[in-house]
């Protein structure tokens, strides 16, 4: 993928993933069920920064690895995710979620601050294991009465937004000392993962 074409998809994601913050305004005269399940789960993905900072996370560690992990890791994520949202929809426990949550980010960061170059057999089952985690803390927090199918959808959609957010960033990996900034920027996802992991132990 060339400069331009990444300097694109960049900023598509940053527009898409600042839209999906005014679901009221977007949808201001659609059916109010279907505008709170849809938006609702739409939104709860960019609603905390331990859920932003991972989702842009496998899609930064996507694009450092390259084809094909740069397209099957943003697809393996949400597809894990929304088996993990069932799980949390049906009541089903999983442990220690919080901390899941916050490991994800620590992992991550680590993986790109370190620049480490998994095997797919290594990555896949690690950033579907993640989101088991973060999809269970969606499907938990569902709001009274609103569609769970269209939530499901909605935060799935997120994802892939926030997922292509971070592949857009890692482009700049290949632009003169971008690997220097990536790499700082993974050390950003692991002290966030480390804020938000001892907030889970507090």
């Amino acid at each position: 993928m060339t400069k331009s074409n990444y300097s694109r998809l960049l900023l598509a994601a940053g527009i898409c993933a600042t839209l999906v913050q005014f679901p009221d305004a977007a949808l201001a005269h659609t059916d109010g069920d279907h505008v709170s399940g849809f938006f609702s789960g739409l939104s709860h993905p960019v609603s905390g920064w331990d859920h932003i900072l991972a989702m842009i996370a496998v899609g930064l560690w996507g694009a450092l690895l390259g084809p094909p992990a740069l397209w099957i890791l943003p697809i393996a994520f949400p597809i894990a995710m929304a088996a993990g949202g069932m799980l949390g929809l049906l009541g089903i426990p999983l442990p220690s979620v919080e901390i899941g949550i916050a490991v994800s980010s620590v992992v991550l960061g680590l993986l790109i601050l370190w620049d480490r170059h998994l095997s797919l057999a290594i990555a896949i089952p690690l950033v579907m294991v993640f989101a088991l985690f973060h999809g269970h803390a969606h499907g938990t927090e569902l709001s009274p009465g609103a569609d769970a199918v269209l939530y499901s959808l909605g935060f799935v959609i997120a994802t892939g937004l926030l997922h292509a957010l971070g592949i857009g960033i890692g482009g700049i990996d290949r632009l003169p000392k971008g690997r220097v900034v990536v790499r700082a920027l993974g050390g950003g996802v692991l002290l966030g993962g480390v804020y938000f992991l001892l907030g889970a132990f507090a």
